[in-house]
Order: C-alpha cells, then structure tokens, then sequence
C-alpha cells in the first residue's frame, strides 16, 4: 500500500508511513516523541548542506575542513558511471560503495575472483536506484548525484567485524552513542552514554540486542569531540566512526536514523530522547527552513 503513495506529498506521506510502521498517529504541528520529530525534520528542515552531508564523496570534503583528513577513509576512485570503474588501478582488495544510500556496498577480498558481469548489473541496479527519497520521504536524498566510490577496505586483526561508533548529536551536543556489531553475520547493537555506561533502552529486537558489556574504546573522548565539530549547528545529526588500533576513521552522517520508524523501547524513551531534539522555528512567511546558520 505505501509503495502506491509514494506520489503523495511529503507531508502527507510520511503521516500513512510513521503510523504503518510504528502504530502511532504522526502531529506534525506539535511532534513530541524523536521519531516524530525526524518525519518533522524530513518535510521542514532542507537547507542544501544536507545533500553534501549525506553524500558519501561530497561528505569528505566537509570532514576534511571541519576535523582534517587524516580521519578520512583512503579513496581509491570515484565513478559517475559504471563504465568508468577500472579494476586494473584498484589494489585487490576494497570496498565499492554508491554514494546515495546507506546499504549499496560491495566487499572484495580479491579482485581476481569478481565476476564483472554480475558486479555491473549490480551497480547499474545501484545508479538506477534512489530508494531513500523515494520510499521514505528522505530530503536529504532528493538531488543527490548518483556515483559509486572505491575505498580501503577496514578491517581489524582477530576480529570478525569492525564495530560501528554511531554518534547521536542534537544541537551540536553529543547524547548518547549506538554501537552495531556483527553487521555480515549476526547483525546486533546497544546503546552507550558518552562515559560509556550501557543505557536502558533499545529500538530493536531482544535477540538483536547485544547483552554483555562491551570494552570501552581508548578513542571514546576525541570520538565525542569529533562528532560534535562535525554536528556544529545543526539541530540533530548521528555521526559515525571506527575505531581500529586507536585510529578513527570517519564513517558517515545521517540526519535521519532508520528512517524515523525504529521507535525505541521501554516506550517512555521515545519522548526522553525526543526532548533531546530541539526544532527550529520555520521562519515566518516560509514553508520551510532552508537556511543553515
């Protein structure tokens, strides 16, 4: 049913969406809870330094002014179309990466072994796709360029996985932290402060929840003070980062988690959490805030 509104305004769009997928009815004139308040930020907060943000090429030259580039990722290509790749310049292994969403990532171990048919049906599928915007109302995503990127494969000796640092920011404040484990094999998360006592709450499955305490990484106090420069002025923004042998490396920005539809659980931390959220005031005779101060 939802993939048929899609045509519909954003404003009355993401009313159906949030109700479907979290059982509630969504105010967009007075939102309250954090979910409500990022349907709120998807139809009324647009100034265009949000597409650059999002944009996972675009994203580093911001990164590079605001913190520096030594806690960027090594790039080893960027690529308008699929036709430009060239597997000869890139070392054998990497990642290749679609610079407008968030899931469009291909692992290679060894180059040798690809099979560049299939891989070029997958990217054509990637530049063909813009399923953010489209499915779930994201601004942010409208006018993105499509464009694939390969990088340096991360990778931390002795561990399956990287885990994943992903720092929840409002008003250029860091609250909280979500840390994602596991993400090839058995994908889990858990919720952190940023002293690094485990928090009550979750927005996911109990089996998907990580139950032991985690050991708190040596790099936790400058990944606070990063993700707050790079969250400057913005009324909120989750900024993530690895930490791999006491380096960071910067990983991307988002301005709207799991598409506002993840509501957090116990109940009473969507409203706590979401008071953490301060909305701008649109300014008067305007439909929308485009301007970023």
């Amino acid at each position: 049913m939802l993939k048929k509104m899609t045509f519909l305004p954003a404003k009355i769009y993401v009313t159906y969406m949030y109700e479907y997928f979290t059982g509630k009815k969504l105010n967009l004139k007075d939102p309250k809870e954090f979910n409500e308040k990022i349907q709120w930020y998807k139809v009324f907060y647009q100034p265009d330094i949000l597409t650059d943000l999002v944009d996972k090429y675009t994203v580093r030259e911001y990164v590079k002014k605001k913190i520096g580039e030594q806690y960027l990722n090594e790039l080893f290509g960027v690529y308008d179309s699929v036709s430009e790749v060239d597997y000869e310049k890139l070392p054998n292994e990497f990642i290749m990466k679609a610079t407008h969403g968030c899931s469009y990532n291909l692992i290679v171990h060894d180059k040798s072994k690809i099979n560049k048919f299939k891989t070029r049906l997958l990217f054509h599928k990637w530049l063909n796709t813009s399923q953010y915007y489209r499915t779930g109302k994201e601004w942010a995503y409208k006018n993105i360029k499509k464009r694939l990127i390969a990088e340096k494969l991360l990778r931390e000796e002795g561990q399956p996985s990287l885990i994943d640092y992903k720092f929840y920011c409002f008003n250029g404040k860091a609250k909280f932290i979500a840390l994602h484990l596991d993400r090839a094999q058995n994908h889990k998360k858990v919720f952190y402060d940023t002293s690094f006592n485990k928090l009550p709450y979750t927005n996911t499955t109990r089996e998907k929840t990580v139950g032991d305490d985690l050991e708190k990484p040596s790099t936790l106090s400058e990944m606070v003070i990063l993700s707050e420069k790079l969250a400057d002025k913005f009324p909120f923004v989750r900024v993530d980062f690895y930490s791999i042998k006491g380096k960071i490396v910067f990983g991307e920005m988002t301005f709207y988690p799991g598409d506002g539809r993840n509501d957090f659980k116990p109940d009473e931390y969507n409203r706590i959490i979401g008071d953490y959220l301060t909305l701008p005031v649109i300014p008067k005779g305007k439909k929308r805030i485009t301007e970023y101060n």
